[in-house]
């Protein structure tokens, strides 16, 4: 095994090279993180708050100590088309008093100022570590503020302690079926939902634009740019599309269960699995309309796009290209943009990628790729400069990382600020894999003509 030092030996199994591990789905994953491994995940708070956040006219209140509000404060990138109060977080400040005789005076009194000056259609109500501990009981809160103020007022349980990130995308999941689940099911129409897209940087109104495109009704999204009222129509779709599986395949679920509504798992990152996700949209809904329109519309954008992404492949071909992202799904799609970029992927990692994700990458990387499931920094260093990464895709937390081996970086996270979804992402993410990688500041920082200060 490459770089035995820098593993862990309750990492071990968590960490596969392709010449040696045969089938990718042997690799250890769907577990929490091993104590003491600086794991890069985020906790079971983060991942229900990242996706309910969105919601444009949900409120959000924080039952915890403030650096929990203050750690997801407007966490996304994801953008409004109409109201701006979900970019905030409200908290109630938990202190050691607090521990002591009980939050739930607070909480009420949290409730009551938000309902007191302002109009939300629904309060998300998240109770963090402190909260799992002294036990308030926040159901009876959330029970008695619906009756009060006859809107919905939901609790999502979510102590950091409790389980992984993906623990908490299930919690956000069981937090919107709450919402949308109505006393009688809707009769069906002719459209489709689109879950886990959040609209970073506007990439739901692009995607919903495609489908416009070609003939597809969007009855709601769950939940970039969502409205309550919207969400609420949900249950009336004929077929769900999921975007990040790993957040939202678990509602996805529910809603076949529940409401008779199949799914489709779809991505929007790169020509290819662009193109392969409105054909398998349009074949789906079946109408011979929608198929006809499908078929010109990604000719017509192959046609303009794939001109200028040649442009870019003379100065990216033969680079190699490391990944650690949160889903599985994401890694697969990166995996294939590199390779019509003329790029080899060397490693690739994800926080919550499942045995049929990892199959998956285990088929579309080289053999000398190293695989890697909740990764730790040292791993990270450690099989970067082993493989000769030129570039790392990842989120905020491993810029530093990337920069501190003098390794280019592009943020394909939350926070970024331009789409990388659709014909126009995949341009905006080859610009953006060109600038960073062939800067002259790599040359200089090889060359020793930048020292520490």
């Amino acid at each position: 095994m490459k770089n035995d030092s820098a593993i862990l030996p309750e990492r071990a199994k968590s960490i596969r090279f392709s010449e040696c591990s045969g089938d990718g789905s042997g690799i250890k994953c769907e577990s929490e993180s091993v104590s003491g491994a600086v794991s890069q995940r985020a906790c079971v708070y983060c991942g229900a708050r990242v996706v309910l956040n969105p919601i444009t006219d949900a409120f959000h209140i924080v039952h915890g100590p403030i650096g929990c509000a203050s750690y997801t404060w407007d966490i996304r990138g994801s953008l409004s088309s109409g109201e701006e109060g979900y970019r905030n977080s409200y908290s109630t400040d938990l202190r050691e008093t607090d521990v002591i005789f009980g939050g739930e005076k607070k909480l009420v009194a949290a409730i009551d100022e938000i309902m007191a000056s302002h109009a939300p259609k629904v309060i998300f109500i998240y109770a963090t570590c402190i909260v799992g501990v002294i036990g308030d009981d926040i159901d009876a809160v959330c029970r008695n503020a619906e009756a009060k103020y006859d809107i919905r007022v939901i609790a999502v349980k979510s102590p950091g302690f409790s389980g992984t990130k993906k623990t908490g995308y299930k919690m956000a999941c069981n937090a919107i079926m709450s919402l949308i689940t109505p006393e009688f099911l809707p009769a069906k129409t002719a459209g489709v939902n689109i879950l886990g897209d959040f609209n970073l940087a506007g990439e739901m109104w692009i995607i919903k634009n495609y489908l416009r495109r070609i003939g597809v009704e969007v009855v709601a999204n769950i939940t970039g740019d969502a409205k309550v009222k919207d969400l609420k129509q949900a249950p009336a779709a004929q077929l769900n599309l999921v975007q990040c599986a790993g957040s939202m395949t678990y509602l996805a679920k529910q809603m076949e269960e529940v409401f008779d509504i199949p799914f489709i798992k779809i991505s929007f990152f790169g020509v290819t699995d662009t193109s392969d996700s409105l054909m398998r949209i349009a074949y789906a809904v079946g109408d011979k309309e929608v198929i006809k329109r499908a078929k010109a519309f990604i000719e017509e954008e192959k046609n303009r796009v794939i001109p200028l992404l040649n442009k870019y492949r003379k100065n990216l071909e033969g680079k190699k290209a490391a990944i650690y992202v949160g889903g599985g799904f994401k890694a697969i799609s990166l995996i294939r943009q590199f390779h019509e970029f003329g790029m080899n992927t060397v490693m690739v990692g994800t926080q919550t990628g499942s045995k049929d994700d990892y199959e998956v990458i285990q088929h579309l990387v080289d053999e000398d790729a190293v695989i890697l499931d909740d990764a730790n920094p040292a791993e990270l260093e450690a099989f970067m400069k082993e493989m000769g990464a030129d570039i790392l895709v990842g989120g905020v937390k491993e810029r530093p990382l990337a920069y501190k081996l003098g390794v280019a970086f592009c943020d394909h996270n939350h926070e970024r600020k331009h789409p990388l979804a659709g014909y126009e992402g995949t341009l905006n993410f080859a610009s953006e894999i060109n600038l960073s990688m062939n800067s002259p500041v790599w040359e200089i920082i090889s060359q020793g003509g930048i020292k520490n200060v």
